[in-house]
């Protein structure tokens, strides 16, 4: 398999921090932004659907959001039509003036797995319309391979259910996704501690996104900062090239060197 890029690119931006952090479910905001700071992420996943867009108060969720230091992601959690997905988008595009979204349709309420169909249509859609389009989709490989030919600027491949803290339940389906499709492949759901964000990444992912594994810790900030140590060490040894796998020892000094 080809070496992926060595930077993180998404609809023609570049990033220095390969992960993506969200944020739902933290015990409160400040919390929260001490989690954000800590991960050096530089992207941060909002769902706009969950979010109150008319709050003037200074106290929601976005202002605790440093807009000049993070891109925001806005996302379709909560969608299970193509129709609620795009018309979602175009609301977080009105309110956030931004066209980065993160694209969900869920097909069931209780594994809220993708629906494939709904989530072609919906991408189609939105890529005409101008939309960064980043969908959450099944470790699919042909599922992936068709969101690059609509034209998504990365497919993001669960690892797991969501919030399933499960880890990447199948590393080879994700081998073939990264030797199927050229854009960014980003690991999205079931990442629950540091070994399983290193995993994703030296199989050679460009970058993962993850919420509950932190804000679901006990301590989310240094969870934050645990994932951020992960992904960067992950993406190293990927870089490096591990010895390959050998049924049988072999001595670290051969003989031959010994007696030499």
């Amino acid at each position: 398999m080809a070496k992926r890029t060595d930077k993180l690119i998404l609809g023609g931006k570049e990033f220095a921090s390969r992960l993506i952090i969200g944020t739902g479910k933290y015990s409160d905001f400040e919390t929260m932004r001490a989690a954000h700071e800590v991960s050096g992420a530089e992207v941060v996943t909002v769902a706009i659907r969950r979010i109150d867009l008319n709050d003037k108060s200074g106290k929601g969720m976005l202002d605790y959001i440093d807009r000049n230091k993070y891109e925001l992601l806005p996302n379709t959690a909560g969608c299970y039509t193509a129709q609620d997905a795009v018309l979602t988008c175009q609301l977080a595009r009105e309110a956030l003036e931004t066209n980065f979204v993160k694209l969900e349709v869920i097909g069931s309420e209780k594994t809220l797995f993708p629906d494939n169909e709904a989530l072609l249509e919906a991408a189609r859609i939105l890529v005409k319309d101008d939309f960064i389009v980043l969908p959450y989709t099944h470790d699919d490989p042909v599922l992936c391979k068709k969101l690059e030919d609509i034209g998504c600027a990365a497919v993001m491949p669960l690892g797991a259910p969501i919030g399933s803290g499960l880890g990447i339940c199948n590393p080879y389906n994700i081998r073939i996704i990264l030797e199927t499709v050229s854009i960014p492949v980003i690991v999205d759901a079931g990442v629950g501690t540091a070994s399983d964000a290193t995993i994703a990444m030296e199989l050679g992912c460009d970058g993962l996104l993850m919420n509950t594994g932190i804000a679901g810790a006990k301590d989310a900030v240094k969870m934050a900062r645990a994932m951020k140590l992960a992904v960067e060490s992950g993406r190293l040894s990927y870089e490096a090239g591990r010895i390959p796998k050998k049924l049988y020892a072999q001595a670290s000094s051969p003989v031959e060197e010994m007696i030499e």
